[in-house]
């Protein structure tokens, strides 16, 4: 009897994993479903004393066992794919079964929280300061200062939330962890809950996750004895890209409509439930345990460049030939990560632009592709790591369609809540359409009786295209929150570097 390791992830399921497993189980073999190793170009990947065939379908089977399948990919651990990468957060990776306690022990799990209930609050929070571990969600903002000042907070409740609202195009990292490592989620929140004195978390995911829900539904019940007393929930969000935001995800806990809400004050001084609150996303929340080992601080805080410290599960997806999961340190270039770790298009045309940041992420031209991947380095070039998805298009893209569609996406997921977001988007949408049919249109609609007879004065391409300029800054500065604040990224990028584009 031969045993047979298969993904249970969502991505490797879609592809038909299920159906395989249920395969070789029927001829007898023992069959393990585990996390996925991340190589998502290669699912359903098949793993047999090590050995990789991928990607598999039913009547591969038989070659496989025999030794004279064309799909053999080799030891998997020593894939380049594999191999080059520097793996602490997805370590477990296609590794382990997710649900299995004895798998996440075997490989170091709960040492964090053992050493953290040792240490106590001060040392742990001292411990993520001197890692230099920041926010993966967008912001980059330190985790440590955040801990510190909830830690600060007088009350008599506090909370620890995860950001799993993963709405963004080309990022499936969180969805990866739920899925496939939910024990370390929990084991980061647990310490968390001990670095703040916070009992309660909840985690939040968006409801197009099926397959993450059901796992940390059952995760959640599993360690339940072991993370006592604090309690981890999990709720279900609605659907709302708004929500990723982390007072609306607030406001969305409490039952309330998911809008932004102005700050000050402060969610870890007037966070959920008006109790002071930690809100934190799954990639910073599942870097905790492992700072949290001995010696895990400084061997963090080693990795990477400047003030990005550690490392960042990428994304690759798109039009890219090798998509998956690639964790690194800080500091590798996006021409590294598109050709030589992506294989470039799959089209096997030139790429024409990578999209860094979801939906809201400025498009980076190839002239910039020996560009560091660091937060600073990116800010200076008005660019977003954000949750690091990159989403790679070839030379038939045109990028005035998709800075219309930025504007567009935000117009519909816009909470409402302020002008520039909830206006400027709509007015975006229809200045750039202004700016296709090539300028001198009617800007507006007349209503007013005593406008019919007077003359339509339009504005030139170029007239559009500046007050397009104009939208953007008004957006950018003047935006309650990061949605529209951060809608005009991917507009003024494209229009900068794909000027063309816009004056076809």
């Amino acid at each position: 009897m031969t045993i047979v390791r298969i993904s249970d992830d969502a991505l490797a399921r879609a592809c038909g994993a299920d159906e395989l497993a249920a395969a070789f189980a029927k001829q007898g073999h023992e069959v393990q479903r585990v996390s996925s190793w991340g190589m998502h170009w290669l699912e359903p990947l098949v793993e047999i004393d090590g050995k990789g065939f991928g990607p598999v379908t039913v009547a591969d089977i038989d070659a496989i066992l025999d030794g004279s399948s064309d799909k053999a990919i080799g030891t998997i651990a020593e894939h380049p794919f594999i191999a080059s990468q520097q793996r602490l957060t997805f370590a477990r990776a296609g590794k382990t079964r997710p649900l299995n306690l004895e798998d996440y022990e075997a490989t170091g799990g709960w040492a964090g929280l053992k050493r953290a209930r040792r240490i106590g609050s001060d040392a742990i929070i001292e411990e993520v300061l001197a890692s230099g571990l920041r926010g993966r969600g967008g912001a980059g903002f330190p985790a440590g200062i955040k801990w510190k000042t909830v830690a600060g907070a007088a009350a008599d409740q506090k909370y620890i939330v995860c950001n799993a609202d993963e709405g963004d195009s080309a990022t499936f990292a969180d969805r990866m962890v739920m899925e496939g490592d939910p024990f370390q989620l929990i084991e980061g929140m647990a310490i968390a809950g001990e670095a703040v004195g916070a009992s309660k978390g909840y985690v939040y995911i968006r409801s197009e996750y099926p397959d993450a829900i059901a796992k940390m539904q059952a995760a959640a019940r599993i360690s339940a004895q072991i993370v006592a007393p604090f309690v981890v929930e999990i709720r279900v969000g609605a659907g709302a890209y708004v929500c990723g935001e982390e007072t609306s995800l607030l406001n969305s806990l409490e039952g309330k409509r998911g809008e932004v809400r102005a700050k000050p004050p402060l969610p870890a001084l007037k966070g959920l439930f008006g109790k002071p609150t930690v809100v934190n996303n799954v990639l910073t929340l599942t870097a905790i345990p492992h700072i949290l080992t001995e010696g895990g601080a400084a061997a963090y805080a080693a990795l990477g460049m400047g003030r990005s410290k550690g490392t960042m599960p990428i994304q690759l997806a798109g039009n890219i030939r090798h998509g998956g999961l690639y964790e690194t340190a800080f500091g590798i270039t996006l021409g590294e990560l598109v050709n030589d770790i992506g294989g470039g298009t799959a089209s096997g045309r030139p790429v024409k632009a990578v999209q860094v940041g979801g939906p809201l992420g400025a498009y980076l031209h190839p002239d910039q592709f020996d560009i560091p991947f660091d937060y600073e380095a990116y800010a200076a070039i008005d660019a977003l790591i954000g949750h690091a998805g990159l989403t790679v298009f070839d030379d038939t893209a045109d990028l005035r369609s998709m800075a219309r569609f930025a504007m567009e996406f935000c117009a519909v997921e816009s909470c409402g809540k302020c002008t520039p977001c909830r206006i400027g988007s709509t007015r975006g949408v229809e200045l750039i359409d202004r700016i296709s049919a090539g300028g001198r249109v009617l800007a507006g609609v007349e209503t007013a009786p005593q406008m019919h007879n007077m003359p339509k004065q339009g504005r030139t391409q170029d007239e559009e295209i500046q007050l397009l300029e104009d939208l953007c800054d008004t957006m950018k500065f003047g935006s309650l929150c990061a949605l529209g604040g951060f809608t005009p990224y991917p507009v003024m990028s494209a229009l900068k570097h794909w000027p063309e584009d816009f004056r076809k």
